[in-house]
Order: structure tokens, then sequence, then C-alpha cells
């Protein structure tokens, strides 16, 4: 069975840890590929490199470089994996840009939209798993946790505001696609609701 399936959420809210057990225990039922954004293949790899461990940079260049990643990991790893059948987890994709570049950095939702929809050619996910955390939150876990911050780790604390503000539009706009999961819970709570409202999508397939 094939299906492509995104996490979101803000920095903080145990999405990278989330998708990992989440994968773990579909992987009983289904042949599973987790990757990442951005990355995930070489060359995306190496622009995130540049992006998330780089010098500062234009917000509009930073758009471009994502949706670039972005189209090179679809061509080169998801839809050759979503044509073999498989089931396809992603951590983070066309949303993040939407919220982090689009709303977050003032370009626009519509204009990074339009760059990513060059880039996807109507690749969509058919659900998108949202972690909502608040930014207070998300935040003391990261200090928490010691996590090595990469640059956007580092903006401030209204910018992150504004991410999440970003993803309340987004969520609003496009509510059929997503499954918002309360992640202020233990993670062992969100990875079992996770679990399960990814079965019961795909029990109805």
């Amino acid at each position: 069975m094939s299906a492509f399936i995104t996490f979101e959420g803000p920095e903080g809210s145990g999405k990278t840890t989330v998708i990992q057990q989440v994968a773990q225990k579909l992987e009983n039922k289904f042949e599973v590929v987790l990757t990442r954004e951005p990355g995930g293949v070489k060359t995306g790899e190496q622009i995130r490199e540049v992006l998330l461990e780089g010098d500062d940079m234009d917000d509009r260049t930073e758009a471009l470089l994502f949706a670039a990643s972005r189209r090179e990991h679809l061509v080169g790893k998801v839809i050759p994996s979503l044509e073999s059948g498989k089931l396809v987890l992603c951590d983070r994709y066309i949303d993040s840009s939407l919220a982090y570049q689009g709303y977050a950095r003032g370009i626009g939702i519509e204009e990074v939209k339009s760059i990513n929809e060059f880039a996807i050619n109507g690749l969509y996910p058919d659900i998108t798993i949202y972690l909502d955390v608040s930014v207070e939150v998300g935040r003391e876990r990261i200090l928490k946790n010691q996590r090595n911050q990469n640059r956007l780790d580092q903006e401030n604390v209204k910018f992150h505001e504004k991410v999440v503000e970003g993803y309340k539009k987004i969520i609003h706009n496009e509510s059929e696609r997503f499954m918002v999961i309360d992640a202020d819970q233990s993670v062992e709570d969100v990875v079992n609701a996770t679990y399960e409202s990814i079965i019961k999508y795909l029990e109805k397939l």
C-alpha cells in the first residue's frame, strides 16, 4: 500500500522522535520509507547543510533553496518509493516552507506556494500530521534536551510565534488534509495517537 504522509510542527514539537517511533510501529504492517526535508537524497542533504548550518541569507534565496532540495528529494526518493507501493513518512514538506518562509519571513504564503507547486508538480501529501505545541513548551524542550540548534532554531521568539500562526492558517484552509495531534502529551501518548490516526486513515483506502 502506498501513501505519502508528512509530519509538521514548530521547533521542539518532538516531530523527529515521533516520526521515528511511528515508523517502527508501522513497519509491522507495511513497507515503510522514512525520510526528511530538507535532505533525503545526496543533493538535498548538501542543500540542507547550506540552509541550516550556513550564514544568514536572503529570505527569497532561502525559500528557493528549500524548493530546490524538495524537488531533488521527490524525484530521487519519494516518487520512486510511492510507485513501488511503499508508505512514505516524511519529516517536513511543503507546509514548512509556507509557514516558515511564506508567513514568518513575510514573503507571502501564496508566493512561496507558487514556487513550491512548480517544484512538487502536484504531489501533495495524502495526509499531514501536525504536532501541536506552544512556542514556550517547544523552546523549553530544545534547551532541556541540549539539542544542537540550527540557524532556524536560533531565530527569536516572535519568529517562532509567527511560524505557529502560519501553520494555523494553513490548517484552517486545508483542514481535510491535516490531522492535528496534541504534542503537549508524553512522547508515548503522542506516538500512539499519531499511529492510531494513520491506521484509521489507511484502513479507509
